[in-house]
């Protein structure tokens, strides 16, 4: 009995099969839509995982400003560092494994006819480990270069790219700004973080080649510390906030004017913003379920109005009023399921062109898909439940003389 309904509704649903495909549309967009934002919601997470990652999980930065996420770490509001805020740190602090200043800006790298604006970075060699960068080729700097401030620089994948193309920049000599500096070594990529920035796209010299020559002062922006393998970065990224008070003179009761950032915290922070951003949108993709389940009650009512002289001979003849209800919301219920069914293939898809296009992990939640999957039958049962209750409901002569 339960397959022979089923056929009916299958050879109803086809008899007008343009008609269906459109009633379903509305389930198709809202499962396709649901599945293809939580796909790429969750690789986003994913992605700011592993790019934390790639900085260090046991990293923290501590910036001269008391809200850096707003301001940078270039806000002349506040007195930048100096490389003794550094030493300080290092020599107070004996569970912290490395401690590199850093001084930023942007310039101009050329080569020739070929330049590009880039980020200029003085650093010494315990940003390379702090960071975890690695040598592709050529080496970092030597203590020489560093103590007397040689023009020598390290570059990112995407600087010897512009300038270089794909042949060995190591030897070569580029100007950055007004210095003539040579390049000593080339790192290994890393690519674009989650939001879109290149990792690549900078140039390192020693920091006092940097000061001196480029910055014309010994500021840094940035302190970078990793803490030995073991130690709780919470009490770390306390102890820091302990002695940069104390460094910076700041009293009891005075508000901080700097900021210490555990990576830890970043990527909590990232994932938890990505994850209410895709619930968001899903619960606008969701939407469309309703708007599909109204198509299909709106369709069925139709369809109970077309075939009421088909629904009053069957009545007549002995169908029970159970069985005419079954049939129509079997009907009802098979659309939502090709819905969701179509829905599923083109929010994978969606899902998989998303992730593509920006670069993150490719990772479809099953749950998702079968919850998906689940709803749309349920939006076939609940809005097909009235059109079938409504042909269920027919006085067979009244069916019969309908016209």
């Amino acid at each position: 009995m339960l397959w022979e309904t089923i056929r009916l509704a299958v050879q109803a649903i086809f008899r007008n099969a343009l008609r269906s495909f459109l009633t379903v549309l509305g389930i198709v967009i809202g499962v396709g839509s649901v599945i293809a934002m939580v796909t790429v919601g969750q690789g986003s997470t994913e992605q700011v995982t592993a790019d934390v990652e790639k900085l260090g999980s046991n990293m923290l930065m501590v910036m001269p400003q008391a809200d850096a996420l707003e301001g940078g770490p270039g806000d002349t509001s506040t007195p930048m560092f100096t490389n003794k805020t550094s030493e300080l740190i290092k020599e107070q602090l004996p569970i912290l494994a490395e401690v590199s200043p850093l001084s930023i800006g942007r310039g101009r790298v050329v080569l020739g006819s070929e330049n590009r604006r880039t980020d200029t970075v003085g650093a010494d060699n315990r940003y390379f480990e702090v960071a975890k960068w690695e040598v592709e080729l050529g080496r970092i700097f030597e203590p020489s270069e560093l103590k007397s401030g040689k023009a020598v620089c390290v570059l990112g994948e995407t600087v010897r790219e512009e300038l270089f193309g794909t042949s060995n920049p190591v030897g070569e000599e580029i100007r950055v700004k007004n210095l003539a500096c040579e390049v000593i070594g080339l790192l290994k990529s890393k690519g674009a973080s989650t939001f879109g920035s290149d990792q690549d796209d900078f140039v390192i010299m020693p920091i006092r080649t940097y000061q001196r020559r480029i910055a014309g002062n010994a500021d840094v922006n940035i302190i970078m510390v990793s803490v030995h393998e073991g130690v709780d970065t919470e009490r770390a990224k306390a102890q820091i906030e302990g002695v940069m008070r104390d460094v910076r003179r700041i009293g009891r009761g005075e508000d901080d004017d700097f900021t210490v950032m555990d990576m830890k915290q970043l990527a909590t922070m990232l994932s938890a913003i990505t994850g209410v951003l895709t619930g968001l949108l899903s619960a606008v993709a969701a939407v469309s379920l309703l708007v599909g389940g109204i198509g299909i009650m709106n369709i069925m009512l139709v369809s109970v109005t077309e075939r009421t002289r088909e629904i009053g001979i069957r009545l007549a003849i002995g169908a029970q009023a159970g069985q005419v209800l079954r049939q129509f919301l079997v009907e009802a219920i098979i659309l939502s399921l090709f819905g969701g069914l179509i829905g599923i293939v083109a929010g994978l898809g969606l899902g998989l062109l998303g992730s593509n296009l920006l670069s993150i992990p490719f990772r479809p939640d099953p749950m998702i898909i079968l919850v998906a999957f689940a709803f749309s039958a349920a939006v076939g049962v609940i809005f097909g439940y009235f059109p079938a209750r409504r042909a269920a409901r027919m006085n067979p002569i009244d069916a019969l003389r309908h016209e």
